[in-house]
């Protein structure tokens, strides 16, 4: 088909016509569809239901090392435990701390304790006149949130499919003190699926913040979450790259089970050097006697090493990938040659990113919902619910059944070609 941005005012008009009969076709179906989060579907939380029979009322609940999972105490998570999470995000299990179900929690602390009494020793960002913080964009709307909550200024820094503008990064951290923080989601990013080059890990690695209390905060939340056995994205491990690099306290790795047991009882960890890590159980030591090791002690039992987890997550990506294909194929179909919209086709996580003509995003996301398909809020993907030019889209293709998928992503072709239209002769 001919592009859009090729055709005469009476072709468009022609082909608006057309499309607005189809779309009366849909709202006549009275669809009540959602996409809007990345949320695991009901196939992938039944493969972790096998974890409700590891552990019952006769299971011996006590470690290799004599540890009690019934009682108080082992403030940051069983050995085993360690090893497994520590396995799962490349580091060495006594550089890590195992939390309870969340690492957006986790990363919420991290904020507050910085908020309220400094990172090792540095003034509590509370009693500076400016904090600010680095947003990678399109990102993820939760971390975004975080740093809203706590009237911390963000700075937008364009996402590329090698990872965040580092010549920017570069500049900023070096020349204001008062930028405390970066975001990163490095591997399958939220919402574009990238994952950072090689070459950008180790610019990131070899920062030289103004600021002392600078941190990276890396949350590695899709770091087994491939969709292809054959075409993985790997990642240069930010922990030993920093010690290489002189910068060991440079980083807080985050991650979590959420998607890989359940989303609600999973367990998350943060990995960090040494000194960071006294630094947080000093905190942590008041705010808890110790997280649920018995579910600690279930998610070992049930995965039992790495490779467990590893195969787990390939039944995962049996059931994601169909989907991840059937929308990039509409996508194409739909959408490829009349240059009104772009799209990115990640080899894992849980996004696809759709960047459509400037200022079409809001009215796209409308349209789909007057028809029955709830999205990811237009703005979402970037701080302040504000996209600079209204482009932005996260498709999330994880929740929905398959044949719901398909009419969804319809629709949203659909909504595309008539929202581009109408911006077309609007001009």
């Amino acid at each position: 088909m001919k592009k859009y941005t090729e055709m005469t005012k009476e072709e468009l008009l022609a082909e608006k016509a057309e499309l607005e009969a189809k779309y009366r076709e849909y709202q006549a179906r009275n669809l009540s569809l959602n996409m809007a989060r990345g949320k695991p579907c009901v196939e992938q939380l039944n493969l972790s239901m096998g974890m409700m029979d590891v552990l019952n009322a006769d299971s011996d609940l006590t470690c290799d090392d004599g540890t009690d999972c019934r009682n108080y105490g082992v403030l940051d998570g069983i050995k085993e435990a360690q090893e497994l999470l520590a396995d799962m995000m490349e580091v060495p299990s006594d550089h890590i701390i195992i939390y309870g179900n969340s690492s957006l929690n986790v990363m919420f602390d991290t904020v507050a304790r910085s908020m309220s009494h400094g990172v090792m020793g540095s003034t509590p960002w509370s009693k500076l006149d400016k904090v600010k913080f680095l947003c990678p964009v399109p990102g993820y709307d939760r971390h975004f949130r975080i740093t809203e909550y706590f009237g911390i200024e963000m700075i937008n820094i364009p996402m590329t499919p090698e990872g965040p503008d580092m010549d920017m990064v570069e500049k900023l951290v070096s020349e204001d003190e008062s930028i405390k923080g970066i975001w990163c989601v490095p591997k399958y990013s939220n919402p574009q699926g990238y994952s950072y080059s090689d070459l950008t890990v180790r610019r990131f690695a070899r920062l030289k913040p103004a600021a002392k209390d600078f941190r990276i905060y890396w949350d590695n939340a899709y770091t087994i979450h491939h969709l292809y056995d054959n075409e993985q994205d790997n990642l240069v491990e930010i922990l030993a790259e920093c010690k290489r690099a002189g910068n060991p306290d440079l980083v807080y790795k985050f991650a979590s089970t959420s998607k890989i047991s359940f989303p609600g009882s999973g367990i998350a960890a943060l990995a960090s050097s040494n000194n960071n890590l006294e630094d947080i159980k000093e905190q942590l030591g008041v705010q808890t006697i110790g997280h649920d090791k018995v579910n600690q002690l279930r998610h070992v039992r049930f995965f039992g090493d790495i490779h467990g987890m590893i195969e787990h997550m390939r039944k995962h990506a049996d059931i994601l990938r169909p989907k991840f294909e059937a929308v990039l194929e509409i996508l194409e179909r739909e959408l490829g040659g009349l240059d009104i919209g772009e799209w990115t086709k990640p080899k894992g996580g849980y996004f696809i990113s759709f960047d459509s003509l400037e200022g079409c995003a809001k009215d796209i996301v409308a349209r789909c919902k007057k028809a029955g398909v709830v999205m990811t809020g237009a703005g979402a993907t970037y701080p302040y619910g504000k996209d600079p030019k209204d482009s932005n889209i996260r498709i999330a293709p994880s929740y929905p059944p398959l044949s719901d998928l398909i009419i969804a992503t319809e629709l949203f072709t659909l909504c595309v070609k008539l929202s581009s239209i109408n911006k077309l002769l609007s001009k």
